[in-house]
């Protein structure tokens, strides 16, 4: 028999959902408001931030949930339910129904679920990869930007912030493995010299705007549900802004 009862297997599968936004799994973010076992079926219950988060972000999150649950060994019927959200109805009855993106919203899905999956897998590499940077340029202050290029992921300290850049290249496909170039595109092709510094100061915005977000959307939770403060991960410490890579000595 696996460990742990259902509904605790449940609760701890769910910290593979991520909010494709935010970059954080919905159980840190508080967006978990309950897990009910009866016998083998489970009921779960989601909540956001506000009424009007995006229906796609919304539909995708309660999507992976309803998947990872009925994953479980054991689990029976499973049924996510999105509460107090403007489409709450329309993504219930979809995911009742298991009629997909496409079957739940219609003419209105102008993007399939993967397309919009890989739109966010993408952020979340490139905000990986500058902190991934700013952690080795704050370790090691003696880089110039000439040494850019040849950095490797091998010369990455192991920290949070590189296993969580590897767990991203891996869900893009890129390579991961020690002699791998960290700057690369989207694609896995390694910024060409002159493009880095343009390169890391748009892989830094984008962080910038997870972060914030982030951190006004659990803001936004506790207000609407004070009860949710509970159940709230705090936020692991981002990294001190590294200054920039040293020019070239004349």
């Amino acid at each position: 028999m696996p460990a742990g009862t259902l509904e605790q297997r449940a609760r701890k599968a769910l910290d593979a959902v991520l909010d494709p936004e935010l970059d954080e799994p919905i159980t840190d973010l508080g967006f978990v408001r309950s897990v009910e076992a009866g016998g083998c079926a489970l009921t779960v219950h989601l909540r956001l931030p506000t009424s009007f988060c995006s229906p796609n972000f919304a539909y995708l999150m309660a999507s992976d949930a309803k998947d990872v649950l009925a994953a479980l060994p054991d689990a029976g019927p499973v049924t996510v339910l999105l509460d107090d959200h403007h489409d709450s109805a329309l993504i219930n009855r979809g995911l009742a129904a298991d009629a997909g993106y496409r079957g739940t919203f219609g003419a209105e899905a102008e993007e399939s679920l993967e397309e919009l999956r890989l739109v966010f897998r993408r952020k979340a590499h490139a905000a990986a990869m500058e902190r991934a940077l700013t952690a080795l340029l704050r370790r090691d202050p003696s880089l110039t930007e000439e040494h850019l290029p040849g950095v490797v992921l091998g010369d990455l300290p192991d920290t949070p912030a590189t296993r969580a850049l590897l767990r991203r290249r891996a869900a893009l496909g890129l390579g991961t493995a020690p002699a791998q170039p960290l700057l690369v595109d989207d694609d896995g092709r390694p910024f060409a010299p002159d493009e880095i510094p343009l390169r890391v100061r748009f892989a830094r915005a984008i962080r910038i705007s997870i972060d914030g977000n982030a951190h006004f959307c659990r803001g936004l939770l506790r207000t609407r549900y004070p009860q949710s403060a509970a159940d709230q991960s705090p936020r692991a410490t981002d990294p001190r802004p590294a200054a920039p890579p040293k020019e070239k000595a004349s």
